[in-house]
């Protein structure tokens, strides 16, 4: 494991720095993708600065969409360390992050499919789409990260894998007599959550996790919200006391950490979201009159760009797999909250804020569980397919050319992504920093400038 960690590692931090280096080579210096990016490092610069939470030093204002990201930023320039080395890093960081958190999803969702965990990981740093989220300065990998965490402690409550060694334990399902409800009793379930840690102390773990990532991005409460349904549909624990416990330590600690932002936002402008929440909405209204089929297309069609697209099939068959064990045990009904929140960020981001340009930055997000289960799910297909190769040689042909075509397609679009990456570091360097430059040199900061 602490080979296969340390390959994701390598890889999620070379992709983001050939990228970097990529962007550099093409236009002539370091910058970043996006706009927002620049309006990120503004925020932190002045708080590191002591000019208080504000765009404009000495003038608070609720316009920095993930006041967690801000802070890390701001500790940069705290340090004194080169902005953009700073940033790049925690990209490299949150990414990497993905990997590893994503690789033991995916031994847990697919316990029986060897070397799972290194697929499902390097597929995730692998992903040209996050190497750019990752490299672009903005809050959306450190989102994707902390995601992939929360599933993680939520899914804590449910007992461990050991393959089946172990004796049955109180907390075990019936044993049942076929032999795919067998092997996936044997499967999901053996070791109860340990009984040293406390079901409070695990909700309020999951509470932090959760506010963090709320900082982060103000949907990441929608997450919060669909661990803690699904926990109560599955019940993991076996009596409602220890759910009471869980979930009143998840209440407590998610709200201490998101009030004081809360208030901040409420105080500064009426709202209880940062201000540029509502224009963004205001700004793609319009949009809200399509169809919701066709914005949902439409915020799909970039996410398609890339070996993701040949996952499908493996996801199909690993919400088959997912559905089977939830005919035997209840409990891994909270397994499903990786497919399910997959789906719920595109038809948030469709029915709220369909903006799909810039590669689809604002559902990116999405990709990280559909891989986990894509690419698990590919992995388990092709082995369950190649096992039965006395009985359908063809299929397990088939299998196999979609497994390598996938890689092939994932190791084509990576250095397409760098130079994609590239082009629009060149276009905001461009448009934006350059005259910022000038602007600085030439206008004195008296002027009023429109």
């Amino acid at each position: 494991m602490a080979r296969r960690d340390a390959l994701i590692g390598v890889v999620a931090c070379l992709g983001v720095l050939i990228y970097v280096l990529t962007a550099m080579r093409v236009g002539g210096g370091a910058g970043f993708p996006l706009d927002d990016s620049w309006i990120h490092q503004t925020y932190a610069r002045n708080l590191a600065a002591g000019a208080g939470w504000s765009f404009v030093p000495g003038i608070a204002s609720a316009g920095s969409t993930s006041p967690l990201y801000t802070i890390l930023l701001a500790v940069g320039y705290v340090l004194h360390l080169p902005y953009f080395i700073w940033t790049f890093v925690l990209g490299a960081a949150a990414l990497t992050a993905i990997g590893l958190i994503g690789a033991r999803l995916a031994e847990r969702l697919f316990p029986e499919t060897a070397r799972v965990g290194l697929v499902a990981g390097l597929s995730l740093v692998g992903a040209w789409h996050l190497i750019w989220a990752a490299a672009a300065g903005m809050e959306t990998a450190l989102f994707g990260a902390l995601s992939l965490a929360l599933i993680g402690v939520a899914w804590r409550e449910l007992p461990t894998t050991d393959g089946g060694r172990s004796k049955p334990r109180p907390y075990d399902p019936p044993v049942v007599g076929t032999r795919l409800a067998s092997s996936v009793s044997a499967a999901s379930v053996s070791i109860p959550p340990s009984l040293s840690t406390s079901p409070f102390a695990r909700g309020f773990a999951f509470g932090v996790v959760g506010a963090l990532l709320t900082l982060t991005r103000p949907e990441g409460v929608g997450l919060v919200g669909l661990c803690g349904l699904l926990m109560l549909i599955a019940r993991p624990q076996p009596r409602w006391s220890i759910f009471g416990a869980w979930a009143l330590g998840a209440i407590i600690s998610w709200a201490v950490f998101v009030m004081p932002d809360l208030l901040l936002n409420y105080t500064l402008n009426g709202s209880l979201l940062p201000n540029t929440s509502a224009a963004k909405q205001a700004e793609y209204a319009p949009l809200l009159a399509l169809p919701i089929t066709e914005r949902i297309l439409d915020m799909l069609t970039p996410l398609s760009a890339g070996g993701q697209l040949l996952l499908i099939p493996g996801a199909i068959y690993a919400l088959y797999a997912l559905a089977k064990r939830a005919q035997i045990d209840r409990r891994t009904l909270l397994l499903w909250v990786v497919p399910i929140w997959a789906l719920a960020i595109v038809i948030l981001y469709a029915a709220r804020l369909p903006a799909a340009y810039q590669h689809g930055r604002y559902v990116m997000t999405a990709l990280l569980p559909f891989i986990v289960i894509g690419a698990g799910g590919t992995l388990a297909m092709v082995a369950a397919l190649s096992g039965r190769a006395r009985r359908s040689t063809m299929r397990r042909i088939v299998a196999r050319a979609l497994l390598v075509a996938t890689i092939l397609i994932f190791v084509a679009f990576w250095p397409l992504g760098a130079f994609t990456y590239a082009r629009d570091v060149v276009a905001i360097n461009a448009d934006m920093v350059t005259v910022a430059r000038w602007i600085a040199v030439n206008v004195p900061p008296s002027e009023t400038l429109a």
